[in-house]
């Protein structure tokens, strides 16, 4: 199936507008507070927003994903994506970007878990944690890229300028994946059988879903708060947003480095672990140091690492037949986590007066995926896939 990497491509570019659309409010948040008159905790909780519909909607999504097919779904998930951010752009109401911020959700819920299913049509059985690593590679390059591009059109045009600027993405990505996406031969046998998965993968697939969850809120706390523990520091919005995408340009290696070492040692969980377990040291550190460059490129080198691992533990556990309802599962509990983890991190923020205190939540939720992992690893539906 030479093309399967084709495919993959495709996937990565169009899901490059997810990262920016959630970075649209994180990457200009000291320009926010000035504009609409808030705080960090209410900052935090339009960042977490975005993730809120996933509660309520990834477990039907997957099931709506499975009815109209890959590419009605993908589809319909950009318009609400394009149509959340021009709501945004167009009313200076602070309830407005709220709505917005949560018909953008919508919209990236039902995108995500689309995607993810899609790439595990074409992977499953082929390079699976490689391929989920360069997938949700994406993530951390759009992250970058937005922190480096958005400030600095927030600085020069103002907020309304990023939000539109997102939304023009969101419209070329529509008209790329149009044109450029190919079918994928496993969509119809997957989608024509699909059924609710066993007791044990059901377990699982909660186990899974908290780390994958527990795993991006740590490191979302970086790039979320990062920037303006800087600035309360002294550094300057685009100066805090640059050094701190450090983190992000360098994940772009790291991730898909993880996901290749994990499938070629066959030793998934170990570069999980050490991955995990060093960014949480590092993390700890990085408010408490003044040597932001070295620690932000110490995170960069190794945080992005155990991304392939934990994406591949939903795909080791499911079937064709169960994997839409799955992946919705997987993502409910991912979205869930992704939701609250900004709001506590932004109330600690808050009750603390500085933005660093953010980052020791994020420390903490890192320490506890190589827990959530030994735990999954002891589950009956994962213990025939375990290395």
């Amino acid at each position: 199936m030479h093309n399967r990497w084709f495919a993959l491509a495709v996937l990565f570019v169009i899901r490059l507008t997810m990262a920016f659309q959630f970075q649209s409010v994180a990457a200009v948040a000291p320009l926010l507070g000035e504009r609409f008159g808030v705080g960090l905790a209410d900052i935090g909780w339009l960042i977490g927003l975005y993730f809120a519909p996933g509660v309520a909607l990834a477990l039907p999504g997957g099931a709506i994903g499975r009815r109209l097919g890959d590419r009605p779904t993908v589809i319909v998930s950009l318009l609400l994506m394009l149509i959340g951010e021009l709501a945004m752009a167009l009313s200076p109401s602070w309830p407005i970007q709220i709505a917005g911020r949560l018909v953008s959700g919508a919209g990236g819920v039902m995108f995500n878990v689309q995607l993810t299913k899609m790439v595990a049509d074409w992977f499953a059985g082929h390079e699976i944690a490689t391929a989920m690593a360069v997938f949700v590679n994406s993530w951390p390059a759009g992250v970058a890229l937005s922190l480096v591009l958005l400030p600095l059109i927030a600085t020069t045009f103002g907020v309304e300028a990023v939000y539109l600027a997102v939304a023009a993405l969101i419209a070329l990505a529509l008209v790329f994946f149009v044109i450029a996406y190919p079918s994928s031969p496993k969509a119809a046998t997957a989608a024509g059988d699909s059924s609710w998965p066993g007791r044990t993968t059901f377990a699982a697939l909660i186990v899974a879903g908290l780390i994958w969850g527990l795993f991006n809120v740590g490191l979302a706390t970086i790039f979320s708060f990062g920037p303006t523990m800087l600035s309360e520091r002294g550094w300057s919005v685009s100066t805090a947003g640059s050094a701190i995408s450090i983190v992000l340009w360098l994940a772009v290696i790291s991730v898909p480095l993880g996901g290749y070492v994990a499938d070629r040692s066959r030793q998934p969980n170990l570069v999980l672990v050490c991955g995990c377990f060093i960014s949480a040291l590092l993390m700890a550190i990085l408010p408490r140091s003044d040597a932001v460059i070295p620690i932000v490129i110490a995170i960069g080198l190794l945080g992005g690492m155990p991304a392939g691992p934990i994406m591949s533990l939903p795909a080791r556990i499911l079937q064709p037949r169960t994997r839409a309802i799955g992946m919705g599962i997987f993502y409910t509990l991912y979205y869930a986590t992704m939701m609250l983890g900004p709001v506590v991190a932004g109330a600690v923020a808050k009750s603390n007066g500085q933005a660093a205190a953010a980052l020791d939540v994020g420390t903490a939720v890192l320490f506890a995926c190589p827990l959530l992992l030994w735990v999954f690893s002891r589950l009956p539906a994962a213990q025939p896939k375990m290395a």
